[in-house]
């Protein structure tokens, strides 16, 4: 029985007519309560009702929700660090999806869905807005950093993702390795980076289309002088797109990974002819000067290009639906993005001999370079290009991000409805729906730049997170680490993380001694060296990440480096967003949340109203 079959046999009137079969009510006479077994009807699909969307106690009624309500601090006490276990995730919480995600994936389709999803989701979008505002032709360096850390959060991912197999990808490894408040801040930032990541594709993929047409990114979108700047330009087409390829990807998942494949081919050797001519028709002297806003500007852009690298995360939430996860994942993951990472370097450094930083196109600047000399043929072709690009990874996206939302919606952190997995398709449907219609209002009215600044900080403060859960993995067990080796591990990663926020603050402050970076950097080796020292209490049972503590620990230091890179705003709109989910969490998710965590609570209630039930008949 699911667990939400579980709370509907609780709020069933135990004296009604009625037997509870598989979780589902249904008319009880002598014969059905006398006879064998039967089999549990076929639930439909499409069903809307409130059982569905709140069956935990906590919300059967109004005066259950106060009760609940009344026990917030105790609830929030028993869920802030309470850790899911692997066969929890990979086989209870399965059961919520009433039918199976297909296994048809393998490692040739993992490497191009890592491929189509990352490349196109930023290097045409992102990359003229930091060369011309923040890096100068030192966005190369940009690309290289963030390629480095993002290929360190890959080694985290893959471990991870070939131990536990399964759809949640990041909210599933944080919530069994940290914890289920940790794992719903991380899940919000998931939603969070699902819609704001998905609205910022279909704007560039507006801004290269209207640009092929007429020589205006902003051509087909509509102004209204009222609203506030970053929000007064709508973009209808935006919209459009974002619904269509959405809707593709919830036709089934063999069918669209054969179509990311197939034009992620085609992309790969439209990218090798860019970089090819830039090259070519490049100019040295165009590099110069190299970095025209310091280091600073450096930072500041490779912050905001990780957005460039995410998508890679995506092969991992496809883990459920790989046939040989131990073997496809690794390869897929840490394969296509040390290719990427080179590939991204190159187009830059192309980009920026082409055109000289000052005369890059915010929006579409590959397409307005290619015409800067003399190549408008080209024009069309890279801009059809990025369009395919920005398409197929508004595929993949779609595909990964609804696994991760069906895994969240399994663990009933969301309504659980979103969880159901369509029985023809093999897809989650209805988890797909809620990333397209929320990404689509957003990419209506967002800019580009306000929405890359909040992508960036959600992605970097999950990569962190995931580092983290990767040390307590490998350093800690529940009920077989020694106390005393747990302390001495949760003082190295306080440590670790500690040095890491004060050398990022010293950045961010414009410091220029060397006494405060010696300091911290001198503190950063100290904690990593002593957990290197610490005996590890778990190896990884296939595939796991090499230098461990090293690989990990320098993750976190370059995604905390890089949070405090973004600008003010950026942590604005973080702060208030969590705010928002927060409140949310304290109010819904918590009571679900503790609800299923719970069960012999429930099988109590439930025999006391048999007795009760019983004396009254």
């Amino acid at each position: 029985m699911t667990i939400s079959g579980h709370f509907q046999e609780l709020q069933t009137p135990l004296n009604s007519s009625k037997k509870i079969v598989g979780g589902i009510t249904t008319p009880c006479t002598s014969t059905t309560m006398n006879s064998p077994k039967t089999h549990q009807p076929h639930k439909p699909y499409w069903r809307f009702s409130k059982q569905d969307f709140f069956p935990e106690p906590s919300f059967n009624n109004w005066s259950s929700y106060k009760n609940a309500l009344s026990h917030i601090p105790t609830r929030l006490k028993n869920r802030l660090f309470a850790r899911s276990t692997e066969t929890s995730e990979l086989v209870e919480l399965k059961k919520e999806s009433e039918n199976e995600m297909k296994k048809c994936l393998t490692w040739w389709d993992l490497v191009w869905l890592g491929f189509g999803s990352v490349v196109g989701s930023g290097i045409f979008s992102i990359t003229g807005q930091e060369t011309r505002n923040n890096a100068g032709p030192a966005i190369i360096l940009s690309y290289a950093i963030s390629g480095l850390s993002a290929l360190l959060s890959v080694f985290c991912y893959t471990e991870f993702a070939v131990d536990i197999p399964i759809a949640g990808g990041s909210f599933s490894f944080l919530r069994v390795e940290l914890g289920d408040f940790v794992a719903f801040i991380a899940a919000a930032n998931i939603l969070l980076e699902a819609i704001v990541g998905a609205a910022g594709l279909g704007r560039s993929w507006s801004s290269y289309f209207a640009s092929i047409i007429k020589n205006d990114p902003d051509f087909l979108r509509i102004k209204i002088v009222s609203f506030a700047e970053g929000f007064n330009l709508l973009d209808p087409l935006a919209l459009v797109i974002l619904a269509l390829a959405n809707g593709f990807a919830m036709t089934g998942t063999r069918r669209t990974s054969i179509l990311n494949w197939l034009s992620s081919i085609l992309t790969a050797g439209v990218i090798v002819f860019i970089i090819v001519v830039g090259f070519i028709h490049g100019k040295t002297s165009n590099l110069v000067p190299f970095s025209p806003f310091g280091a600073g500007g450096v930072f500041r852009a490779a912050a905001v290009v990780y957005w460039s690298y995410t998508g890679f995360d995506m092969v991992a939430n496809m883990a459920e639906e790989t046939k040989k996860p131990s073997r496809d994942i690794p390869l897929g993951l840490v394969g296509s993005m040390s290719m990427i990472s080179i590939v991204y370097c190159l187009m830059a450094l192309a980009l920026t001999m082409m055109v000289k930083y000052t005369e890059v196109d915010v929006n579409a600047a590959y397409s307005v370079a290619f015409e800067g000399i003399g190549m408008n043929w080209a024009k069309y072709l890279v801009g059809i290009c990025a369009l395919k690009g920005m398409t197929t990874s508004m595929l993949v996206g779609s595909m990964g991000q609804s696994r991760y939302t069906t895994q969240i919606a399994r663990a009933h952190m969301i309504p659980p409805w979103f969880a159901l997995v369509h029985p023809k398709t093999g897809t989650p449907i209805y988890a797909t729906l809620l990333t397209t219609i929320t990404s689509c209002i957003l990419a209506l009215f967002t800019s580009l730049d306000v929405l890359s600044s909040v992508f960036s900080f959600s992605t970097l403060t999950i990569f962190m997170l995931m580092a983290v859960a990767l040390l307590v993995r490998r350093y800690y067990v529940t009920d077989v680490t020694p106390k005393y080796d747990l302390a001495k591990f949760l003082l190295c990663l306080f440590i670790v993380i500690g040095s890491s926020i004060g050398a990022t603050v010293l950045w961010s402050t414009k410091e220029k001694g060397w006494i405060g970076y010696t300091v911290t950097g001198a503190l950063w080796l100290l904690g990593t060296l002593g957990m290197a020292l610490l005996p590890k209490q778990r190896l990884p049972k296939v595939w796991g990440v090499p230098l461990v503590p090293w690989v990990p620990s320098l993750s976190i230091g370059m995604n905390i480096f890089l949070i405090g890179s973004l600008g003010e705003a950026a942590f604005y709109r973080f702060i208030i967003c969590s705010a928002v989910m927060l409140i949310y969490y304290v109010f819904v998710g918590v009571h679900a949340t503790y609800d299923i965590a719970h069960p012999e609570k429930l099988d109590s209630i439930i025999e006391e109203r048999k007795e009760n039930s019983n004396q009254v008949l």
